[in-house]
């Protein structure tokens, strides 16, 4: 792929504007040498204004998504989008989230211009953990790790019942729920099926991936080893404060 593209799908600008950056030198090699539109050179000796280029398509990335924002493109207010580089929206292949989490749920959130990987995260066949820490409104009634475990439970407006749920106490009112599968507000649908209420709820793993101290707010791309431990659920979530 000619340099002139591959910068532009990354986001960069145009292919006019990257042309531009091309005349204007700002494009270059590690120790600063000039390079021109249709020069052959590896990404990563690649530089624009002194910095590396963005890592190319197959990317994926960690975030670790505040309360308040939504995982959208379009929505109004703030969205994940903006705690990225502004180019990152205007990448070929799109960068989208893997599955969502709503704007009141903070945690680790996936994102990748990857289709067949995020068809396969998402896919409910892939029966992927993802470990989700809740404070209810409530105290437990008891009965409700047996109810999520037993794979009976209906939700409104529902047709199957849910897959079998793990449910783990923390505390009066603090739980940690793992699923196997993503429906529409699952954990907070579930909870006001047995009459209780989520006060907050954040995502602490998927698979076997934590965000082990990734400040809220900020983002790290996934290497090969990341990307295995994605599919090893081995893992038990660091605890929350």
């Amino acid at each position: 792929m000619k340099l002139v593209k591959l910068i532009a799908n990354l986001g960069y600008g145009s292919r006019k504007q990257v042309a531009a950056m091309f005349r204007e030198g700002r494009i270059t090699d590690p120790q600063g040498e000039v390079l021109y539109a249709d020069d052959t050179v590896a990404h990563g000796d690649v530089r624009i204004d002194g910095e590396p280029l963005d890592p190319p398509p197959g990317l994926v990335l960690m975030l670790h998504k505040p309360v308040g924002y939504t995982c959208s493109t379009k929505d109004r207010g703030r969205l994940v989008y903006d705690l990225l580089p502004a180019r990152f929206a205007a990448r070929s292949p799109l960068l989208s989230t893997v599955g969502r989490l709503d704007r009141d749920t903070s945690g680790l959130l996936l994102m990748t211009d990857d289709g067949a990987l995020l068809h396969r995260v998402v896919s409910p066949k892939s029966h992927l953990p993802k470990v989700y820490e809740a404070t209810l409104a409530a105290p437990l009634r008891g009965d409700e790790a047996a109810l999520f475990a037993g794979g009976t439970l209906m939700l409104e407006s529902e047709q199957t019942p849910l897959q079998p749920a793990r449910l783990e106490s923390l505390g009066p009112t603090r739980v940690r729920l793992t699923l196997t599968e993503g429906r529409y507000h699952q954990v907070r649908r579930m909870f006001a099926a047995v009459g209780n209420h989520v006060e907050a709820l954040h995502r602490a793993a998927v698979g076997g991936l934590m965000l082990n101290g990734l400040e809220e707010g900020r983002w790290r791309p996934l290497d090969a080893q990341d990307l295995k431990r994605l599919w090893s659920s081995n893992a038990v979530p660091e605890k929350s404060t």
